[in-house]
């Protein structure tokens, strides 16, 4: 291996890290999930948000970012206001070896957005009325013959 082979770029992400040494990590993330919206912010200093593949702030903070820097606590909620506001979100604390939070990286939640337990209990009410007591129509049944 010769000299110039032992170049290496680094990212580290600390208290102190901006939009910029965040955005190559979180954009990663982005594509890695689909491309869902993904935020990010160091403690010290406001982040990025991204969306359809892009930087789209390289100076933001959300109020669910500051919560979780403040309780050192993942939370999965849905934003009183900001960009996101009512959309289900879950962000979570970066850590240092200490424990103590360095960042926090948020991502809109999709799975938040359906609420599987009424879906499922929904679901069952509904076959209930098309199907009464029994069981739903056999292949060879039509839906009609059991109402």
């Amino acid at each position: 291996m010769n000299s110039r082979d032992t170049t290496m770029e680094q990212y580290i992400i600390s208290v102190s890290s901006s939009a910029r040494d965040l955005a190559p990590v979180m954009l990663c993330l982005h594509d890695l999930l689909g491309r869902l919206p993904v935020t990010a912010r160091s403690r010290d200093h406001p982040g990025v948000r991204i969306e359809g593949g892009k930087v789209i702030d390289e100076a933001y903070t959300g109020p669910v970012l500051e919560e979780v820097l403040a309780e050192n606590a993942t939370l999965r909620v849905r934003p009183p206001n900001g960009p996101y506001k009512g959309i289900p979100v879950v962000v979570a604390p970066v850590r240092g070896d200490d424990g103590r939070p360095i960042g926090a990286i948020g991502i809109v939640d999709v799975t938040g957005i359906f609420d599987l337990a009424g879906f499922m209990e929904q679901h069952a009410d509904i076959r209930k009325q098309v199907c009464g007591e029994d069981p739903c129509p056999l292949p060879t049944e039509s839906p009609a013959a059991k109402r």
